[in-house]
């Protein structure tokens, strides 16, 4: 009998232990953190702005490049996630959105986003409806779609060459980066905790101000509000580093953008609001919403001041903070008891939720004309300047002063 060659086997122990690349913990950490960051950049460039939305055209190279990386990092098929994120658009916050917090509970996206997911690439109707566009070459169909989990298949026997045993540690990461951190933070608490720039008709929320960890995805509100711009960050605050890789790229002349968020310009004060005013107020309208809400929210916050004073029951007021600047329709039926209960005893919120509504009948109310439109917006702004309250006031001269 052969005893084993101590050699190959010392050989062998030390594969295992530190596979064919020798790094120290930390660089294997780093290694995971890089990985998975271009993981992250793939779906929000390649698989989101670029195929989900056509906000950008990418070159061959970062095409072809992050397509391969989609199937070794994910196993994801482009077509599928492309589907299901348009619906998720065009249906959201309905029974019908694959992944809304606000139909199917916050939990069950944290938990289970995986398996819904799965279940809606299952929909025939889902796949033919909205996925369209995709790529439908030779290698995506004999390769990448067709033998999807093989990718990450592949990335275990890499990880594992790579590190030894410690690779599957580092296999796992990856695969668990995008579920965690896309399905569950951003189709999850990005519907459902945050700050708004914009009075979206949905629940988007920003997670952050800067979008880093998720490639900027972060932004969630901003993108929502407007889906085909390539860039997600809009206010000098906040940082998209996605939006900053998309820059590199068209500077070497590997992406062309295709469309950006448009900016509401404000100059003097026009003596009445006109036509041009009426475009600007159509065209920024989740902007202006989203500056009104502010001017609610401050007018409430001052109604509360003024009411500790007198030991009174804030609760609803309170309560109906949260509500006061959504449309009806977003409000839940538990709170809607509250907010009007809020209302009659305030006048002042009463007369600013009301205003509101009429200033969003300006682009809802399709069968007015041009001309008509702008007559009923100089008459509401001569309403809230007539008004006595001065957020109202302030409001309406910050909007005739918009183009």
């Amino acid at each position: 009998m052969l005893l084993p060659d101590w050699a190959v086997l010392n050989s062998t122990i030390d594969w295992l232990s530190n596979g064919l690349w020798d790094l120290s913990w930390w660089q294997i950490v780093l290694y995971t953190l890089v990985t998975t960051h271009i993981t992250i950049v793939g779906v929000t460039i390649f698989l989101h702005r670029s195929q989900s939305h056509r906000a950008l055209d990418l070159g061959p190279i970062p095409f072809h490049f992050f397509r391969l990386w989609m199937w070794l990092g994910t196993g994801m098929v482009t077509k599928e996630f492309v589907a299901i994120h348009r619906k998720h658009h065009a249906k959201v916050e309905t029974e019908e959105d694959p992944h809304s917090p606000q139909t199917r509970g916050l939990k069950k996206l944290l938990l289970e986003g995986v398996e819904l997911y799965r279940a809606e690439s299952r929909n025939a109707e889902t796949m033919t409806k909205y996925g369209t566009g995709t790529p439908d070459d030779w290698i995506e169909r004999n390769l990448y779609t067709r033998y999807s989990w093989q990718g990450v298949g592949l990335m275990l026997i890499i990880d594992l060459a790579l590190f030894g045993a410690i690779g599957l540690v580092v296999w796992a990461v990856q695969m668990a980066w995008i579920p965690v951190m896309a399905t569950g933070v951003i189709n999850g608490i990005g519907h459902y905790w945050g700050y708004r720039n914009f009075e979206s008709a949905d629940c988007s929320t920003n997670v952050s101000f800067w979008g880093i960890i998720i490639g900027g995805e972060e932004l969630h509100n901003n993108h929502h509000t407007y889906p085909t711009s390539a860039r997600f960050s809009v206010k000098p605050y906040e940082f998209d580093i996605g939006w900053f890789y998309i820059s590199m790229m068209e500077k070497i002349g590997w992406a062309k953008v295709k469309k950006t968020v448009p900016r509401m310009q404000l100059g003097d004060v026009k003596p009445v609001a006109d036509e041009k005013t009426l475009e600007a107020l159509i065209a920024h309208r989740y902007e202006v919403m989203a500056g009104y809400a502010r001017e609610m929210r401050s007018v409430c916050k001052a109604e509360i001041a003024a009411l500790k004073e007198k030991q009174v029951d804030l609760s609803p007021l309170k309560a109906a903070k949260r509500w006061l600047h959504r449309d009806d329709d977003k409000v839940p039926a538990a709170a809607r008891p509250q907010l009007a209960q809020a209302r009659a005893a305030h006048p002042v919120l009463d007369k600013m939720v009301t205003m509101r509504e009429e200033l969003r009948q300006m682009w809802l109310n399709t069968s007015q004309s041009r001309e008509q439109l702008a007559l009923d917006l100089q008459a509401w702004c001569h309403r809230a300047e007539a008004s006595g309250i001065e957020a109202l006031q302030q409001f309406s001269m910050r909007l005739r002063a918009a183009h």
